[in-house]
């Protein structure tokens, strides 16, 4: 069995797209992360609400001398969730494409998410509305007012932190040299995505047990509308065939999945729904760093038939899109979490990119 499909069966295991821990990866052949906190004072949301003190967890891997690099996690995830075998096993050791010896990584824990600030900190529903602007705009402030860095050498994000990605070279273009989103389109939160988010968001906040944002114990129908979000949006429709060709190899991964503990509501809807006014499209123009955008052909939430992805690099004036082909070892929307499909294509980039001053 090649490496790819070793890490693809692994994966589908369970679907689940929760926060990894860093044990695995801290044996890995790269300098151990190292974890912080920072304070953003008197952070001023899209609705016009203030927080006076928003608080930013980070992890960074290497040294502050080396070239600061911004990896961005997905959806309900964390820092943690970069810190994979098939992902900093695959890009963060000796040699190879983000070498942490030359390298210095950063990946911050986005608004609502791991241990920043969040609703179940305490305030619940009570917490500000964040968007995907608001988070970028605050991982900005982290970067720039509580790390010192002037500039960056590169952005990469994958899912929810590909569209990060996507709007960091639209909101701040002068910032870095070269942007890599990864599973995600520049353009506006739609179609099925956002037919099948809202479909979940809707039936956790319709849950009685859900009680505004009271509750006392996760809604009862969570795991349910969380696990037909996944399975519907995730995984690979060759990669499904392969790893569940029966109905009981087809019920052992569902009843694996309603077994995973869902996370708190609050955080969860908050999470997805600041998903909702997502539309850098009108920015492409606006780009000046070097990209390269990595999707799969099987994305079950980016599809790439559509063609909006490709029509948008040509509007980039140096862009360019590499697209995964399917196959039983890719897993659909997943499939950028293995960095080995994709490494050499991201070592070429850092290869070639001009370097402006930092």
């Amino acid at each position: 069995m090649s490496r790819s499909r070793a890490a693809l069966a692994a994966a589908l295991v369970s679907i689940s797209v929760t926060a990894i821990t860093v044990t695995g990866a801290m044996a890995a052949d790269y300098p151990a992360p190292k974890e912080g906190d920072w304070i953003a004072k008197d952070f001023k949301f899209h609705t016009g609400e203030t927080m006076p003190e928003l608080k930013l967890h980070y992890t960074t891997i290497g040294e502050p001398s080396g070239q600061p690099v911004l990896v961005l996690h997905g959806s309900g995830g964390s820092a943690a969730n970069m810190l994979t075998p098939t992902f900093a096993g695959e890009l963060f050791g000796p040699g190879q494409a983000l070498d942490a010896s030359k390298y210095y990584i950063i990946l911050p824990d986005g608004v609502g998410h791991g241990k920043s600030s969040k609703p179940s900190d305490g305030l619940k529903t009570a917490f500000p509305k964040y968007d995907y602007e608001d988070m970028v705009d605050a991982q900005y402030r982290l970067v720039k007012e509580g790390l010192g860095i002037k500039h960056l050498r590169l952005v990469i994000g994958n899912s929810m932190g590909g569209m990060h990605t996507w709007v960091w070279g639209v909101r701040y273009p002068s910032f870095m040299d070269a942007l890599v989103p990864m599973a995600s389109q520049p353009t506006e939160m739609a179609a099925r995505n956002w037919i099948l988010r809202r479909m979940m968001i809707e039936t956790i906040r319709n849950d009685p047990d859900y009680n505004g944002g009271n509750y006392q114990s996760p809604p009862r129908m969570m795991k349910y509308a969380m696990a037909a979000y996944r399975f519907a949006s995730a995984g690979g429709t060759l990669a499904y065939q392969a790893l569940a060709p029966t109905s009981a190899k087809a019920d052992k991964m569902v009843d694996e999945q309603l077994a995973t503990a869902p996370p708190d509501a609050n955080d969860y809807l908050y999470q997805w729904e600041a998903s909702h006014d997502y539309n850098p499209s009108a920015g492409m123009e606006k780009i000046e760093a070097t990209l390269l955008a990595i999707n799969a052909a099987d994305d079950e939430r980016n599809p790439a038939e559509t063609g909006v992805t490709a029509a948008a690099i040509k509007r980039i004036r140096n862009g360019r899109l590499y697209l995964i082909p399917a196959s039983t070892e890719t897993r659909g929307h997943l499939t950028t979490g293995n960095a080995a499909f994709y490494a050499e294509q991201l070592k070429e980039l850092l290869q070639s990119a001009p370097q402006r001053t930092m």
